[in-house]
């Protein structure tokens, strides 16, 4: 039985799946092996599976479309490791990766962890500001992996996550398939005693979305993601988690305070044009290219106001559904 089983669901990204099963031959450390999930793409990526066959241990599995939750636990079914690590099809990793993991896991006695994710030299400007406004501390980003979580209640998410076989068998894997699953799995595992911890030197490199429209998406979809985890384990909704919609409410305010108030709106703007330049300054530091820091501005307006209107509108859902039909743990789908 080897060490790792690495869990990589699909769904038409067979380039993107390339370069991580690319990555994966570069490993220093080798008792692992590849579980590949085909989720019913309309571009498969069997040929590219096929041609890692040889370098690496590789199982390439297809199935009906059902979300990236079921497609893990798809894989871990049919994983043969002692630990299963999960990773998204548009992640990158360095060749010490599993050695760091291995090491750790064993150092600190852990269940289950997560890592980390960075910004690759080749990623594009947009895609640059895209990941600087997912890890800064300047938005919410800043929770997603700066340091170290202390005692045991860091929740690890799913593009870049491991847990044991034995964490596995307990949780049964993901109770739902999006909306907040990984999160959701996280809890339930922290609420069995299980020991789970940041690694911050198992970083990836996440891709993420290529335009803002998309990144817009992905950020609304992650607001009602939040709100769809309240249904679940409603003692896990933080003031943080209101920052968001809170900046979206004041933001699209501005109109009625120059109409109302024409001092609380000057007011505004200078903490808005604040805010700008701190996000400017922050972003120009850490990347050294005046581009990508004033597109962080934009993307950060776009995280911002993606997660805060899907935020709300899920929490209005939320507020009107009546408290007997709430999910408490079954297994259920939301819609997208």
């Amino acid at each position: 039985m080897r060490r790792f089983s690495i869990i990589i669901p699909v769904y038409n990204r067979p380039d993107e799946l390339a370069e991580l099963l690319d990555c994966l031959t570069r490993q220093t450390y080798t008792a692992f092996d590849v579980v590949v999930v085909e989720d019913g793409s309309s571009v498969r990526a069997e040929d590219v599976a096929r041609g890692y066959a040889t370098s690496l241990s590789l199982h390439y599995y297809e199935k009906p479309n059902s979300g990236q939750g079921f497609a893990r636990n798809y894989g871990m079914e049919r994983a043969s490791g002692d630990w299963f690590i999960i990773l998204d099809s548009d992640a990158l990793v360095e060749p010490d990766y599993l050695a760091i993991v291995n090491r750790e896991i064993d150092r600190q006695q852990l269940d289950l962890f997560g890592g980390p994710d960075r910004d690759h030299p080749s990623f594009t400007p947009v895609q640059k500001a895209i990941s600087y406004s997912m890890t800064s501390l300047f938005t919410t980003g800043g929770i997603r992996g700066k340091a170290k979580n202390a005692g045991g209640t860091f929740h690890p998410r799913s593009f870049n996550m491991g847990l044991s076989r034995q964490v596995w068998e307990k949780t049964g894997g993901f109770r739902i398939t999006r909306m907040g699953e990984d999160i959701i799995f996280s809890i339930q595992a922290l609420k069995m005693g299980f020991r789970s911890a940041l690694i911050p030197e198992a970083f990836i490199y996440h891709k993420r979305r290529t335009a803002f429209d998309a990144f817009y998406r992905q950020l609304r979809f992650f607001g009602r993601a939040r709100i769809n985890i309240t249904r679940y384990f409603p003692d896990t909704l933080k003031l943080v988690h209101f920052f968001p919609a809170a900046f979206t409410v004041w933001l699209f305010s501005f109109p009625v305070q120059a109409f109302v108030c024409p001092l609380l709106f000057r007011l505004s703007v200078g903490a808005l044009l604040l805010y700008c330049i701190l996000i400017f300054v922050d972003s120009w530091k850490q990347n050294k290219s005046i581009t990508v820091a004033s597109l962080s501005i934009q993307a950060v307006f776009v995280q911002m106001t993606g997660y805060g209107t899907g935020f709300l509108s899920e929490g209005w859902k939320y507020l009107r559904e009546p408290k007997g039909t709430r999910q408490t743990g079954e297994q259920i789908e939301y819609p997208s």
